[in-house]
């Protein structure tokens, strides 16, 4: 049976904080906010009816939540792991050894490029510029850029998340508590 798709009733409330933000009629203005919660809260990733039901929410068409997820790659419209490595493959990164990095994050973690581990924990994905050209090679696990990276520093940084073993988002409800 199917999880049903709605939000906990704090998340509810900062969707309608939010949405108070904006003249009745402009809601749809709010939408990259709650699909950031909408994504912490549903396991990482944005399924269509997960869409659908911000869709429901805001009171536009569903193409509207999916157009606009599908443009950010922030946004996961598949399954991801509890970690998500996302390495810069822009020029800086790419000049200073990101290509290397992406090699052996693969062979470390068993999966390509787009891939979760077997275990659930990771997921590789490779991103355009993160804005830390001054610092590349590096890469983003939820909020925390990694940076001048080497292969020896990667394999601690990972070691360091599967030990956690906790989900990591890019966003968390303090986030909106913080702008209000």
């Amino acid at each position: 049976m199917e999880k049903e798709v709605k939000f906990s009733d704090e998340t509810l409330a900062l969707v309608h904080k939010i949405m108070k933000r904006y003249p009745e009629g402009k809601h749809k203005s709010a939408i990259i906010p709650i699909l950031h919660l909408a994504q912490m809260e549903f396991d990482g990733w944005l399924s269509p009816e997960t869409m659908d039901y911000v869709a429901s929410i805001l009171r536009i068409q569903p193409i509207e939540v999916y157009e606009v997820a599908s443009f950010y790659s922030m946004f996961n419209l598949k399954p991801v792991g509890k970690c998500l490595v996302e390495v810069c493959r822009t020029g800086p990164c790419w000049l200073l050894g990101a290509e290397d990095l992406v090699r052996h994050i693969e062979k470390k973690l068993n999966i390509k490029d787009g891939e979760t581990t077997a275990d659930g924990m990771f997921t590789l994905k490779t991103v355009e510029c993160l804005a830390s050209c001054g610092t590349a090679p590096m890469m983003q696990i939820g909020e925390t850029y990694h940076e001048n990276l080497t292969c020896d520093k990667v394999d601690q940084v990972l070691n360091e998340y599967r030990q956690k073993g906790e989900r990591v988002t890019h966003w968390d409800k303090k986030h909106i508590k913080a702008q209000q």
